[in-house]
């Protein structure tokens, strides 16, 4: 009898400690149908309280849980109340039984997808927030536009290129495509506590297409998002970056901060794009989930000086990780995100 019960406890662990993990909203739907528009993110946060929660909720491995491409809109996900997961079916009618006082009901069962590209499934989070910060390069080496390909003059003397003018560089190299990305270098990243280097940030200003290759070769400013100018550098424009990762928890503790604000403000709201002080040396991944937490504030009691717990009140999504920063977008915040500002494993 001994060893039935100590059985019974074993098997019903995991469900006690999955219900600590993940929390159904109280008003969750039984079904979601998966529209065009969709997020993985959003889709989970109808269901549950904590949809940065991603293998728990969906029932993922190692294996499949940096692959997301497997929800697609036109599926229904459905919430299996007593497991606290969710799953993919359609939406798929029983003919009405015979038996009275039954009404029609609705099965879910699997569904196999012939689709033409990943591209149609649902993303992580919204592509659009992020999509300019996945095919520039942003965080460079020391001296990393040094020796890159310079503008060096403009057609009819121009100060400022905008789009549409025409612009003459050295240095490009006809093996290296038509397609160029111009920038200027902007300013160093530095770790808030070590001081080390981080790295350099390279501020985007648009694209070029070069129409003539020689040793001062002829560009056609086809976007220019801000001022161009003689002494801008050239940088081949890279291909799709990938940027669609399932939201998870790191498994190591990360111990980041922000150190930069996309835009050079000082303060950021939800969907913005902060830098982290933490990269791929430090177990940063893409599809990373961490929190956003202040420095309690340092109040007086009684003549004696006291520090209050540091309070959380937000979450980022890493998106895209160098050696030693990474980029990720505030999900959700009830303050002001601040340079400094902790992000940790949630």
């Amino acid at each position: 009898m001994q060893k039935i019960i100590i059985s019974l406890i074993c098997c019903l662990l995991p469900t006690f400690a999955f219900a600590d993990t993940v929390k159904i909203h109280h008003n969750a739907p039984d079904s979601h149908i998966v529209v065009k528009g969709d997020t993985l993110w959003d889709i989970s946060a109808k269901f549950f309280e904590d949809p940065w929660k991603w293998p728990q909720i969906w029932g993922l491995n190692k294996d499949t849980i940096k692959d997301p491409h497997w929800i697609y809109p036109g599926d229904v996900v459905h919430l299996d109340r007593a497991s606290g997961t969710l799953h993919v079916g359609k939406i798929k009618k029983i003919e009405e039984t015979a038996e009275a006082g039954k009404s029609d009901s609705v099965k879910l069962s699997p569904r196999v997808h012939v689709q033409s590209s990943e591209h149609n499934a649902i993303p992580s989070i919204s592509a659009s927030a992020i999509e300019p910060f996945l095919s520039r390069p942003l965080i460079i080496e020391k001296n990393g536009l040094s020796n890159a390909p310079t503008i060096v003059g403009t057609q009819e003397k121009r100060v400022l290129l905008a789009t549409g003018d025409i612009a003459y560089a050295k240095g490009l190299s006809k093996d290296q495509g038509l397609l160029w990305q111009i920038y200027q270098p902007g300013k160093t990243l530095l770790d808030p506590d070590s001081k080390e280097v981080l790295g350099y940030e390279a501020v985007y200003l648009g694209d070029a297409e070069v129409e003539k290759f020689a040793d001062i070769s002829t560009l056609k400013i086809i976007k220019a998002l801000k001022e161009i100018n003689k002494g801008d550098r050239l940088i081949q424009a890279s291909g799709e970056f990938a940027g669609s990762y399932v939201p998870r928890v790191p498994d190591s503790q990360i111990a980041a901060r922000v150190i930069s604000i996309y835009a050079g403000v000082s303060q950021a709201g939800q969907h913005s794009i902060v830098t982290l002080n933490k990269g791929l040396r430090d177990g940063l991944e893409n599809g990373h989930v961490l929190a956003l937490y202040r420095k309690g504030d340092v109040v007086k009691e009684k003549g004696e000086t006291l520090t209050l717990p540091d309070v959380r009140y937000g979450l980022l999504f890493v998106f895209r990780t160098f050696d030693k920063v990474a980029y990720a977008l505030v999900m959700r915040t009830r303050l002001p995100v601040q340079l400094l500002d902790s992000a940790l494993t949630p």
